[in-house]
């Protein structure tokens, strides 16, 4: 019988480990896991990453792999060669691009330039002895198809040596780092991906927004070639003689805008009202693609020799210069257009009129240029 202290009944005490079986193997099993994860919580980390990178790495090799195949059928169907060009191709998608050296910057620009034009020669001829029967603007194509293939090629070589070093090394710091940038990674990757098609079937590309401004500027207009595969043709809004170029289509082609734009100037010995440089430039997430906004400044992307070429013209005559750009996403630059993309031309061309009227006056000239990739743009 249970002793009573003042009227009440006493309690017997419990054990700490005899209460409730299930209560005690839960209590346990906490236990067991919170030592595990203070001993081993980094590594098991580290696998899930390494599991979430290796996730990733497959869906890379499926993309390089198809794109590969692309590449080949493309070739086989528009080149008609006479024997497999699936060597060549691999041979080129390993092709590698040593830039100068930088130790001392001076004269830097023209050794990059000389670079950049012995790889696209090199990349033009192998198109060629790939595709025999291809025609000047079917090679631009391949050519581009192939860097798509490159591209893609050197994303999933890149990944997969972080993922194997990691790996190795069991380093959580690579690994991190890795895995944290793998977003960015697979959606530049996915649009390369869907760039493929537009290259192979000559589609015009978010790149050519600028180009597409220009050739509705000059359409009908006689034109005339100036440097490196640009056109130029003289139209005039309202007394003003407008010189709009555009590089040449509608095959893939980015050509030399700085040589083109140094030509111009040249010819009108430096007496340039204003210059106006229109693009695609990439939009920050919240905005909406399509959108255009003006500024100043050369508005040209890529190695920036270009770049480099026509900022020299502007300090050498004092010509002010605006930018007219149309918003996209990173992706977009290089996969089919979209409709947002070419609705906003109408109201780019419209900007570009009204800088030309508020920023000169009859009698002035002022060059207006085009900039990007202009496959499937004619003019």
């Amino acid at each position: 019988m249970l002793r009573r202290v003042k009227g009440l009944m006493m309690i017997p005490q419990v054990s700490q480990w005899g209460g409730d079986p299930i209560s005690l193997v839960f209590q346990m099993m906490f236990t067991i896991i919170f030592v595990v994860f203070i001993f081993y919580g980094q590594r098991i980390q580290m696998y899930v990453m390494l599991r979430e990178v290796e996730g990733s790495l497959l869906r890379l090799k499926y993309m390089r792999d198809e794109g590969r195949k692309a590449a080949i059928q493309t070739i086989k169907e528009l080149g008609k060669p006479a024997t497999d060009p699936a060597g060549r191709v691999d041979q080129f998608l390993e092709y590698i691009t040593i830039p100068p050296e930088a130790m001392d910057p001076a004269g830097i620009v023209w050794k990059l330039e000389h670079i950049l034009d012995v790889q696209d020669t090199r990349f033009k001829d192998e198109v060629k002895l790939m595709a025999p029967s291809a025609d000047p603007t079917q090679v631009n194509n391949l050519e581009n198809t192939l860097e798509a293939a490159w591209a893609l090629n050197m994303i999933y070589k890149i990944i997969r040596h972080y993922y194997m070093l990691g790996k190795k090394t069991l380093s959580l710091y690579i690994i991190m780092q890795i895995q944290m940038i793998l977003p960015l990674v697979m959606r530049e990757a996915e649009a390369f991906a869907s760039a493929l098609k537009a290259f192979s079937c000559g589609q015009p590309i978010g790149d050519g927004a600028g180009q597409l401004v220009a050739a509705k500027m000059m359409y009908g207009h006689e034109k005339r070639k100036v440097e490196k595969d640009y056109l130029v043709a003289t139209i005039n809004i309202e007394g003003r003689t407008v010189h709009v170029l555009k590089a040449e289509g509608p095959g893939g082609n980015v050509g030399k805008p700085g040589e083109a734009i140094k030509q111009i100037v040249e010819e009108n010995e430096g007496k340039i009202a204003t210059m106006i440089i229109i693009d695609a430039a990439q939009k920050l997430e919240g905005e909406n693609p399509g959108d255009v906004a003006e500024g100043i400044g050369v508005a040209i992307g890529g190695p920036g020799v270009d770049q480099f070429k026509v900022e020299e013209e502007l300090v050498k005559y004092k010509i002010p210069v605006n930018a007219v750009v149309i918003k996209e996403d990173v992706g977009d630059a290089v996969s089919p257009m979209r409709k947002e993309v070419f609705d906003a031309v109408d109201p780019a061309i419209e900007r570009v009129k009204r800088v030309i009227l508020e920023k000169t006056k009859e009698g002035d000239t002022v060059i207006v240029a085009g900039i990007g990739n202009t496959i499937g743009i004619g003019q």
